[in-house]
């Protein structure tokens, strides 16, 4: 069983890697891929959040980075050491690879846990902006596949994992939110 998953795992990988290649994706997904493109944007919302993010925002902003660095190092350092998946640049050949191939494992994608936990944490208090945060996520997600680096099965899990953390950090947080804010307005 696990070896007609894996196979349709790497069918879909090529499919999408090399099937859906052409020259406007080799272009586009390795800058969407690069994290350091997003840093600008990350850094706005940061900002948007702080200063127009409603009754929660200074809370939330905090959130924030607090979600990011719980998702980035469940996902990096605990999870990624534990399944022990070499990335399919690693171990498949003809690999349509547009950026460098690094020595982490592959299971689950980080890109994908950290976006998705973003999007649903902040779904969670912005429900109005969940389809643009849930659409940069699953294109953030994809392009991983599509420069070589990860499988579709490494995406899927990390938008799973990473929709469960922003999940419980979002309704932890919550609580945590309305009993400070409650306090605070006591006073």
């Amino acid at each position: 069983m696990i070896d007609f998953l894996y196979s349709v795992d790497v069918a879909i990988f090529r499919f999408i890697n090399s099937g859906l290649a052409n020259p406007i994706t080799d272009k586009l997904m390795p800058f969407i891929t690069d994290v350091t493109h997003w840093y600008l944007v990350y850094v706005m919302l940061w900002f948007i959040i702080l200063f127009k993010g409603g009754k929660y925002r200074i809370g939330l902003a905090i959130g924030m980075i607090i979600l990011v660095i719980c998702s980035d190092q469940i996902s990096s350092n605990l999870l990624k050491n534990l399944f022990d998946r070499p990335r399919p640049c690693k171990v498949l050949e003809n690999v349509h690879l547009l950026v460098t191939c690094t020595d982490s494992f592959s299971f689950p994608s980080s890109h994908a846990v950290n976006n998705f936990a973003a999007a649903m944490f902040f779904t969670i208090f912005y429900r109005h902006l969940k389809w643009i945060l849930f659409s940069v996520a699953t294109l953030m997600a994809l392009s991983r596949i599509f420069v070589g680096v990860h499988y579709p099965s490494d995406v899927v899990g990390g938008a799973l994992i990473g929709i469960l953390i922003g999940y419980l950090l979002a309704k932890i947080y919550n609580i945590l939110l309305v009993k400070i804010y409650s306090l605070l307005e006591k006073k």
